[in-house]
């Protein structure tokens, strides 16, 4: 089995996906959190608390942050209750701050996002290059565990590797296997400053296409369904969509260029 979902490019955990357990009623509040933080990212859970509200859902201050805390979501800025990571890992310093991108595989980063199931949920992960955009790696899995972001990050190191690896300070990547892998490679590591999403912002803009192009127009009703829609719309992510931020040129066309030359 391990040897098949290797060949779909699949993680295992989600393959063997359960619905999750959270009831009806959280489902559809986790739902509606989604589309509030993915348009409103700079939103903490007090302003969606009452976004919430004013749509009539009775819900109280500690529902939505520990839904927040299922779903790994935090305000792009700094404040008393942002996530953290494990007390015994490495926290490492951003260091891009006024570094010109100037080509590609100079700087990737990865992220983790929610994705809305009928009955549940689960959680992509992705690795991107700065520079072009393009998409080297994608995972689904049903939980936030380390095992399926090692796994992309494997399939993304099989085709290059960056100078510069920018991630959150999130428990899976301060992990010492995900840091440790990096480490191997001598791949410099860099890490956002809590609570500020605006420093991994290609990943942030990369989920907002993902959810308003694709997930939420589609309503994937399973795993296999979303694998398999996230698939193709990765495939025109890279390959067709053209970037406004690249005149109009697709992420594959700058990120090959880049490799050739």
């Amino acid at each position: 089995m391990a040897r098949q979902c290797e060949l779909l490019g699949l993680s295992r955990s989600s393959f063997y996906y359960q619905p999750c357990g959270e009831s009806d009623l959280n489902l559809q509040l986790m739902r509606r959190i989604d589309r509030e933080y993915t348009a409103h990212p700079f939103y903490g859970y007090r302003k969606i608390v009452h976004a919430l509200r004013e749509e009539g859902h009775a819900v109280n201050k500690k529902r939505v942050q520990r839904l927040m805390g299922v779903m790994g979501l935090q305000a792009m800025t700094p404040g008393p209750h942002t996530s953290r990571p494990a007390l015994e890992h490495t926290i490492y310093p951003y260091r891009l701050r006024g570094v010109k991108i100037e080509r590609v595989d100079q700087v990737w980063s990865c992220d983790i996002t929610y994705l809305p199931m009928p009955q549940g949920f689960l959680y992509l992960f992705a690795v991107i290059d700065w520079y072009s955009r393009y998409v080297l790696s994608w995972k689904l899995s049903n939980t936030l565990d380390v095992a399926f972001c090692l796994e992309g990050l494997e399939e993304a190191l099989r085709g290059g590797k960056p100078g510069i690896f920018n991630t959150d300070q999130g428990a899976q990547f301060t992990s010492r296997e995900f840091t440790a892998r990096l480490l191997s490679d001598e791949i410099t590591i860099s890490m956002d400053g809590r609570g500020r999403a605006l420093d991994n912002i290609f990943v942030e803009r990369l989920w907002r296409s993902v959810k308003y192009e694709d997930v939420y127009l589609k309503g994937y009703e399973t795993p296999k369904e979303a694998f398999a829609g996230l698939g193709d719309y990765f495939r025109f992510y890279n390959g067709e969509r053209p970037h406004q931020a690249l005149d109009y040129r697709t992420p594959a066309a700058i990120y090959q260029a880049g490799c050739r030359s």
